[in-house]
């Protein structure tokens, strides 16, 4: 399996306890957006490391 596979996945970004602005909240967005792609990316290694349908 590869290393990068068993990464554990990123946390949401945390959000503080006030109204976001329009450029807080599409910057928290695209964090969030980009890890969860990084984070497919490494699960989808996984399993073509193991020999699994994806």
């Amino acid at each position: 399996m590869p290393a990068e596979a068993k990464q554990k996945c990123a946390d949401p970004v945390t959000l503080p306890d006030r109204d976001l602005t329009e450029a807080e909240t599409t910057s928290a967005w695209n964090r969030d957006r980009t890890a969860l792609r990084t984070c497919e990316t490494r699960r989808a290694a996984a399993v073509r490391a193991i020999g699994g349908a994806e």
